[in-house]
């Protein structure tokens, strides 16, 4: 992978500064988190703070000064088999697009259900109806693959309205619950420090990875004007939005409502019902649900876009069947590897709700990629540490590889911990051997494709990037 193919097709670039600070807001942040961390009560304050400081700022060293030196499409799978060579660069792609394939079904059912809660809030059976949750889902999944299949130059208005959105939702809850603090002293006594106990730990590494995704506009180097300034540039601006968005969002829901009177599912909700009530706008609730499906659509659009294009470096290199590394004739967008992940989000979307034995097999199937998440970010901070990035390397190592040791906790609740640690170790096993049986296969696949080309006289093929 120290070498670009002589040969890429060729990306349009169409990502400004603009559209990479909101992509990455869409990417990376996701309203349903403040109900989850106000839930915890005031200390997660802290551990959004320290997530901040020691994970998202090394992020965004890392992800700038990385993208400056390699600035090829394919973002983490690139750097990492530059630094390490083919099959770790292959294992932090592979690890990267498949925890991100199971992650969009649960990214859409949440966030609808969320959605549904805050516009029909008289009638909570509508957001437990499977096939009304379902339905809503499966268009908002296809509308964002469809305008990231005909070309950046419509997909990324998907993203970036999503973008806005989600930053409209904060600031009325920020504005609500800062108001209502100064006003009244707020519903929460506030503290910042956390209870330290194995729930906090656990959930720490949740909190950690929810400033997970500044990485994927990366992947995209290869659509974005002018990368190597671009990317720092919005990697800065980012960090200051979504650190401020995540800390006074938590802070606002803590001022409008106790703790343990916040639903992680329908937290928002209930935070602008109590918003409605003291600014006497009743119509404030459906609005918070109308900007979570908008902003929804723009995460998964930002997701499944970046994801795609990891899949296309792959396919490039052929380790992935080489139809995933080739373009649309008309739109130059990767359209096998985008039709490739929506057809496969539609048929777990589906599958979760058809009964508990399937979900039950789907369960297990997301059980495999809980850790696979947090390889990809040791590879990143990794690389960042061999090519002079020291502070943000073990920074970021140290926040990745607990994340991975608290992922082995049990959760409250968990049966048989010993079956969970089984299941926990197989899953992980499994991950890695599946991973290596592609890239043999790929590899012998490709050797095979060389050779016959050398032996035809043809023009002898480029190495992997």
């Amino acid at each position: 992978m120290s070498e670009m193919l002589e040969t890429v097709p060729a990306l349009r670039r169409e990502l400004g500064l603009r559209d990479m600070v909101l992509f990455n807001v869409a990417a990376v942040v996701s309203i349903r988190w403040l109900a989850t961390a106000a839930h915890i009560g005031p200390g997660s304050l802290g551990l959004w703070a320290g997530a901040a400081l020691f994970f998202f700022v090394p992020l965004a060293l890392a992800v700038a000064g990385l993208t400056a030196k390699f600035p090829q499409e394919g973002g983490i799978y690139t750097w990492t088999g530059i630094s390490f060579g083919e099959w770790h660069g292959f294992l932090c792609g592979w690890c990267y697009w498949l925890s991100n394939l199971f992650y969009f079904p649960n990214l859409l059912l949440a966030g609808i259900g969320m959605a549904l809660y805050s516009l029909f809030p008289q009638n909570p059976a509508m957001a437990d109806s499977r096939a009304l949750v379902v339905t809503i889902s499966l268009a908002a999944l296809w509308f964002a693959l469809i305008t990231n299949l005909v070309g950046l130059q419509v997909g990324k208005w998907t993203q970036n309205l999503g973008a806005v959105a989600t930053c409209v939702a904060g600031a009325a809850i920020i504005a609500a619950g800062l108001t209502s603090y100064f006003r009244h002293g707020g519903a929460t006594p506030i503290h910042v420090l956390p209870e330290w106990n194995w729930s906090n730990l656990n959930f720490w590494s949740q909190i950690a990875f929810a400033f997970g995704g500044l990485e994927l506009g990366s992947i995209m180097s290869g659509e974005i004007r002018d990368p190597e300034r671009t990317v720092r540039r919005a990697a800065w601006i980012s960090c200051l939005a979504i650190g401020g968005f995540y800390i006074l969002g938590t802070f606002s829901i803590l001022a409008l409502l106790p703790p343990e009177r916040i639903n992680v599912v329908t937290g928002l909700a209930q935070a602008g019902a109590s918003a409605a009530r003291q600014w006497g706008l009743p119509g404030l609730t459906p609005l918070l649900g109308g900007l979570i499906v908008v902003g929804i659509m723009g995460q998964f659009g930002a997701w499944i876009g970046g994801s795609a294009r990891l899949a296309f470096s792959i396919g490039l290199d052929r380790y992935l069947p080489a139809s995933f590394g080739k373009l649309h004739p008309r739109w130059h967008t990767p359209h096998v590897a985008l039709l490739t992940m929506g057809i496969a989000s539609t048929i777990f979307l589906v599958l979760m709700q058809l009964g508990e034995t399937l979900r039950t097999g789907y369960q297990l199937l997301v059980d495999m990629t809980v850790v696979s998440y947090f390889i990809p970010f040791v590879y990143l901070f990794a690389a960042a540490w061999k090519h002079g990035y020291r502070w943000s390397a073990v920074s970021g190592l140290v926040v990745s590889l607990a994340g991975i040791g608290f992922s082995f906790v049990p959760p409250e609740g968990t049966h048989s911990v010993w079956l969970f640690e089984m299941k926990m170790l197989g899953s992980t096993a499994a991950l890695t051997g599946t991973a290596w049986l592609f890239f043999v296969r790929g590899r012998h696949k490709r050797a095979i494709q060389d050779g016959l080309a050398a032996l035809s006289g043809g023009a002898r093929p480029s190495p992997p990037r």
